[in-house]
């Protein structure tokens, strides 16, 4: 038998190592889809190693912002990683430390760290990034919170590990509001971790640049942590869309050695699969234009909004 903290450190381990190796299949995958060879899936772990070793390199203008803010950025996903249920179909010793809106607010600060370290560089780039990020975010952000009220409105709890076994039953697994609220979330996924058609993350022309503007000026350590806390981030939102509001199938149901080393494969499969669509759908669109991004977000939160008369009519 596994012991309950050490499960929670595996939890942790899982999100902390395989967010590289997921970041290696998604790029793999899109250069093969675009008749390239591509990296290898390896490469990640690489560029890690290879930024862990170089400077950084700061302005004299930044203060203790641009010190800590990677930090918090990094951190944020491995705290809300221990909110969710990410290999175990129960709560483990700190999930009840915080709810659905506390792991919301946890993303966020660790976004509001970087937004203000880009801003401290003092260098155009990050904060044209920057105006840009809070244009999309001024719709993304009612956009989780509406999604995250349809989900506490469903089953009468924020707590994740409830909400999963609610929406799995057979009143929601086929539901319409179920259906809804899944895909407002995957279009709020794509949106928050800034890939196409809302942005490219792969990108390199400074002016087209959302999400990686912030990172523009940054180097060494600092790059480090801000890319492997940003591929953290992908993964733990990726995890909630497979394990909280699809299904939960697949997790471990004890703390056998066996059953979550089973819940290990499983998970990287489902989120294998869901990255898949993703990209699948990524080289199969264009950037938009930054202000039909707004249209976009838009349609989720419409779609959220459906989602939500639709629960009210079922509960009702």
């Amino acid at each position: 038998m596994v012991n309950q903290f050490i499960a929670q450190l595996m939890a942790i381990l899982f999100v902390l190592f395989f967010s590289p190796l997921l970041k290696g299949l998604m790029d793999r995958y899109k250069a093969r889809l675009a008749g390239r060879y591509g990296p290898p899936i390896w490469q990640p772990y690489r560029d890690l190693r290879k930024w862990m070793h170089k400077e950084t390199i700061r302005t004299r203008e930044s203060s203790w912002v641009s010190e800590w803010a990677p930090i918090f950025y990094f951190i944020a996903p491995l705290l809300v990683t221990m909110l969710i249920p990410v290999l175990t179909a129960f709560p483990l010793p700190f999930a009840w430390m915080g709810d659905m809106l506390a792991g919301g607010m946890i993303l966020s600060g660790g976004a509001v760290a970087l937004l203000l370290a880009a801003i401290d560089s003092g260098s155009v780039y990050p904060v044209l990034g920057v105006s840009r990020l809070r244009l999309i975010a001024t719709f993304t952000e009612p956009l989780a919170l509406l999604l995250v009220f349809i989900a506490a409105q469903t089953a009468h709890a924020t707590i994740p590990f409830v909400v999963n076994q609610t929406l799995v039953s057979s009143k929601w697994i086929v539901s319409p509001a179920h259906v809804l609220v899944v895909a407002g979330w995957f279009m709020f996924l794509i949106a928050e971790t800034g890939h196409i058609p809302v942005d490219n993350p792969s990108t390199a022309q400074e002016l087209s640049m959302i999400d990686p503007g912030r990172t523009f000026e940054s180097s060494g350590l600092d790059l480090m942590l801000y890319e492997w806390g940003g591929w953290m981030k992908f993964t733990v939102l990726n995890i909630i869309l497979v394990n909280v509001l699809v299904t939960p199938w697949g997790l471990a149901t004890s703390l056998a050695w066996s059953s979550m080393l089973m819940a290990i494969v499983w998970v990287m499969i489902k989120i294998v699969l869901a990255a898949g669509v993703l990209v699948t759908l990524e080289v199969s669109f264009a950037k938009l234009r930054l202000i039909r991004n707004v249209d976009f977000i838009s349609a989720a939160i419409v779609l959220a909004i459906v989602g939500a008369v639709t629960a009210a009519w079922s509960l009702g």
